[in-house]
């Protein structure tokens, strides 16, 4: 397994294609303060072009993915320097890699909940593309116990993919609930024992690495701009993609594929992928 010195807050380490990012604040529950969003932001900026980083798997270091944001660190340190541009800066960068980043990566994303999961977690959470959890992990959306609603985006995270009664309930009560119900919420795709958790998270990303990377990454843009479209946006910009990733596609996958499967007959769909060798 090979590492980098990427800074104080965050880790990365590459193994077979994967980058394994882990959230590097364990005595904090890995809460996000201005130091690792600014982090973060150049990390995602340097693995979109690192060509060991096929599938990126974001994590937490310890017992938490992640608290939410540094109460004291992103919110009262800032809003005590009285400038509303230190403000926006801090504000911006965090936008920037949970979600405007993190959400349209180039490369595939899996979040692995490995522990506590709360408040502004749920945004990074959420756009990951996928996400295992740890059966016991407990999550959380605590902000109305303490007077305020949940901050940022996260109320749209919720509504991006749980139903409503789910969302509002944890939304309101400030309740918590395990990785188990997550995953019957789906919110997670799925939650495993903790002993599995990083060998099932491995299996999911080895999959995706093998896998086209320019089909992958247009398969996943075209849904998340699809979801907000109507129908006729939808079938006009997806035909675009199609094209698009034919010409972008250095190994002519949609070609390979026809050709195996309506020539050659060695690729059945359903029974994996098709050999991207040939």
């Amino acid at each position: 397994m090979d590492r980098d010195p990427w800074g104080d807050t965050v880790t990365v380490d590459f193994d077979e294609g994967i980058a394994w990012v882990s959230l590097n604040r364990p005595r904090k529950r890995n809460a996000m303060n201005p130091a690792l969003n600014d982090e973060m932001v150049r990390v995602l900026d340097q693995l979109e072009s690192d060509d060991r980083c096929q599938v990126l798997v974001l994590t937490g270091a310890g017992e938490a993915f992640s608290a939410g944001m540094d109460l004291k660190e992103y919110f009262r340190d800032v809003e005590a320097t009285g400038s509303i541009a230190a403000q926006m800066r801090v504000r911006r960068a965090s936008a920037q890699w949970q979600w405007k980043r993190l959400a349209y990566f180039g490369k595939p994303t899996i979040a692995m909940v490995n522990g506590w999961c709360f408040g502004g977690a749920f945004t990074p959470l959420v756009a990951c593309d996928l996400a295992i959890a740890d059966e016991r992990a407990q999550f959380g959306l605590s902000e109305v116990n303490w007077g305020i609603p949940p901050g940022g985006v996260v109320t749209k995270a919720l509504a991006a993919t749980i139903g409503q009664r789910d969302a509002l309930y944890y939304i309101m009560t400030g309740e918590t609930f395990d990785g188990a119900h997550a995953a019957r919420m789906r919110l997670v795709n799925e939650a495993v024992p903790a002993e599995r958790l990083r060998e099932r998270t491995r299996e999911l990303a080895l999959r995706l690495a093998a896998l086209n990377p320019v089909v992958l990454h247009t398969a996943k843009v075209g849904y998340k701009f699809a979801a907000e479209m109507t129908w006729s946006q939808a079938e006009d910009y997806l035909y675009a993609k199609l094209d698009q990733s034919r010409a972008l596609d250095p190994e002519n996958g949609r070609e390979q594929g026809l050709n195996q499967f309506l020539d050659d007959k060695s690729y059945r769909p359903g029974l994996g992928a098709f050999d991207r060798s040939k």
